[in-house]
């Protein structure tokens, strides 16, 4: 894998996902989409190479209804071929969260059975997956790498170094449709009761359990629980901060 992230690491966008989707992991790579705020550009990217690629959307049973009705009409929009709806285990449910309130007094468990276990079984088979997460959306994704191994597996953040500003542009040239929810005043959307609408340009995760330390949902730690500190990023964009 090295010899990938050396050979490509420099690159981003479209531009890297293409080797990557038609040569490296052909038939090897999953998307994992959130189907939020800000997905509708990389989706539009892997769809505009192939659009058989599978898309994993983790259906938490926690999501506001805009983003169900989103993905349906991204899903038409792009006519994506495989899209994987993936949901936490019964039993799980049965046994930790039966009343669906254990995001009140362990937020980061109930992400934990929610999300980062189905995503676990989820990628299963695949050698690659690629996110949206950006730098600018600051905190531990201020020097964010296009490409790092985790936990034996290829994982591509394709839009790292991209400013908000250009996925709003490359919306528009796209003429892909906004998340309902923005419009609303929604800068980052995940889970219905854990988003708020406090968060800014500046800040555009700051209503992601918004009042709590938590800043990340646990699917970008690694399996052992452990948060990813990255140093020296591939793909390092000079003043990045990092």
């Amino acid at each position: 894998m090295r010899h990938i992230i050396e050979s490509l690491g420099h690159l981003g966008g479209r531009e890297l996902l293409r080797p990557l989707i038609e040569q490296h992991f052909k038939d090897k790579i999953a998307l994992i989409s959130s189907f939020g705020a800000e997905s509708a550009a990389l989706l539009h990217m892997v769809a505009s190479i192939d659009r058989s690629v599978p898309v994993i959307f983790l259906d938490t049973d926690k999501h506001f209804v805009e983003t169900k009705l989103y993905r349906q009409k991204l899903v038409r929009q792009l006519e994506l071929s495989d899209v994987r709806v993936v949901r936490p285990l019964a039993s799980d449910i049965a046994r930790e969260d039966a009343q669906g309130l254990l995001h009140r007094s362990e937020a980061d468990r109930c992400c934990h059975i929610r999300k980062t276990l189905p995503l676990h079984g989820a990628l299963q088979g695949f050698g690659a997956w690629i996110t949206g997460r950006k730098r600018f959306h600051g905190g531990a994704r201020s020097c964010l790498p296009t490409m790092e191994m985790i936990d034996g597996r290829l994982k591509i953040d394709p839009l790292a170094h991209y400013a908000r500003q250009d996925i709003i542009d490359y919306m528009w040239m796209n003429d892909l449709p906004d998340h309902p929810l923005t419009t609303a005043g929604y800068t980052s959307i995940g889970c219905m009761p854990c988003t708020a609408k406090t968060g800014s340009s500046e800040d555009p995760r700051a209503g992601r359990w918004a009042g709590h330390k938590k800043t990340e949902c646990g699917i970008h730690w690694s399996i052992n629980g452990k948060v990813i500190r990255v140093t020296s990023p591939v793909g390092h964009v000079p003043g990045a901060g990092c």
